[in-house]
């Protein structure tokens, strides 16, 4: 008899294990494919990839990272029907031109897949039947800075925008105009720091009214910026800020070379979305709206604690 009950005591732990083990490989059987325009080599979007990898491995998901070489929309839409075709259990995309990335999209949706944008296309998500949004409503975002700006006393604001085309990036000089109230100025760049150098150090030399520079990111246009303005000599007359956040501006806002950075928390931008997305597929659980990530001023007082942060890929 007690051979017996050892018997059924085994059977049933063998098919615990087994009933366990199938669970497991069913949520790791769960894909989620990002495709946004930023690579993964660019620091901003680095960060982004930290946090969506993070979450597939809190969620117990794979997640499979996808992006242009270049700022590419044509490229960006044939990724996203690619992996549409795929059938995972989501999609997280950015949406730099909704008008280009749109049809893409749709079809997607009409497949039944859950679609989360993340960082650009808030305006867009509703109509286009994405889930939610995750990240900065940049319009407001740039009227916040441009009243921070206009607060300080500045007079001219040199706003740098290395991917002309990027509606979330035209919406940030936009907004800053429209907040700031007096003369705003754009200069289109590219994402090398040494053409934007030598755009910035130009553009200081033809118009010496210029009182503060506005990168559209710390790495490739607010340390540029800080650079030529030191080269120059200009560091009592023109001012620098950024949007977003890197470990080289970070140190310059500290150290009082740049005024602020602006924090949209690329990190979060990345793991929520993923996150979600994982907990819909399970439960079919998902924020009934937008998740908002930003913006924040990081200023000299608190800029030396999110340094370390931000050389770690988090902040």
């Amino acid at each position: 008899m007690k051979a017996i009950f050892r018997n059924m005591a085994f059977g049933a732990l063998t098919i615990g294990v087994t009933a366990f083990a199938a669970v497991a490989a069913q949520a790791q059987d769960l894909t989620i494919i990002a495709v946004t325009h930023g690579q993964a080599s660019d620091p901003f979007w680095s960060v982004v990839k930290n946090g969506m990898m993070q979450a597939g491995k809190d969620m117990n998901v794979k997640v499979d990272y996808r992006a242009p070489e270049t700022f590419d929309m044509v490229q960006m839409g044939q990724l996203i029907e690619a992996a549409a075709n795929q059938n995972p259990a989501g999609i997280v995309i950015s949406d730099p031109d909704p008008d280009a990335l749109g049809p893409a999209i749709q079809k997607a949706v009409a497949a039944g897949i859950p679609v989360i944008s993340m960082n650009s296309g808030i305006s867009a998500a509703e109509k286009l039947g994405i889930k939610l949004h995750v990240g900065q409503d940049e319009g407001p975002a740039g009227i916040k800075v441009g009243e921070k700006l206009k607060s300080l006393g500045l007079k001219h604001v040199l706003c740098v925008n290395q991917e002309v085309g990027n509606a979330a990036l035209d919406q940030r000089c936009a907004g800053t105009e429209k907040g700031f109230g007096g003369k705003v100025t754009v200069l289109p760049t590219t994402t090398d720091p040494a053409e934007t150098q030598s755009k910035i150090q130009a553009a200081l030399t033809s118009d010496p009214s210029i009182d503060v520079i506005l990168g559209l990111s710390a790495p490739l246009v607010g340390e540029p910026a800080v650079a030529v303005v030191e080269k120059m000599g200009l560091g009592d007359k023109v001012k620098v800020a950024s949007y977003d956040l890197s470990a080289g501006f970070l140190k310059d806002v500290a150290d009082g070379k740049a005024l602020f950075a602006v924090d949209q928390q690329p990190y979060l931008q990345g793991y929520l979305p993923v996150t979600f997305l994982a907990l819909n597929a399970r439960y079919g659980t998902i924020p009934a709206g937008n998740v908002a990530s930003g913006p924040s001023f990081v200023e000299k007082a608190a800029a030396s604690a999110v340094i370390e942060k931000s050389s770690q890929g988090i902040r």
